[in-house]
């Protein structure tokens, strides 16, 4: 798809450059006259309007990566620096029979933890 757009925009500016062969007088001050093709000019005014704004995007680009690199890298230390988990020891749990709903005894704490 993109190869498709970049196609047709080199077939449009080259349909333009083709249909605006003219010489332009572009006066820089009042002893320097440029002259130069038409399709010239624009094309050195887009990439003049375009350089400042990309150059932008590829440092924010930049920048980006870098900070994302940097927090994975921290992230990998501090997970290889953690002491290995250490299993928590159950509490043995006693099977009693008991008729009631609740299935351990009110005074018998809940292995994993306190009951919602």
């Amino acid at each position: 798809m993109r190869t498709i757009l970049w196609v047709l925009l080199l077939a449009a500016l080259l349909l333009f450059a083709v249909t605006n062969w003219t010489p332009v007088e572009l006066r820089i001050w009042d002893n320097i006259v440029l002259e130069t093709r038409l399709p010239a000019l624009v094309i050195v005014a887009f990439v003049a309007g375009l350089a400042p704004m990309w150059l932008l995007h590829r440092a924010r680009v930049w920048n980006l990566k870098r900070r994302i690199a940097s927090l994975e890298s921290s992230v990998r230390t501090a997970a290889m620096a953690a002491p290995a988990d250490t299993p928590i020891a159950a509490t043995p749990v006693t099977a009693t029979a008991t008729a009631s709903a609740d299935p351990a005894p009110a005074g018998t704490p809940h292995p994993f933890g306190e009951p919602l």
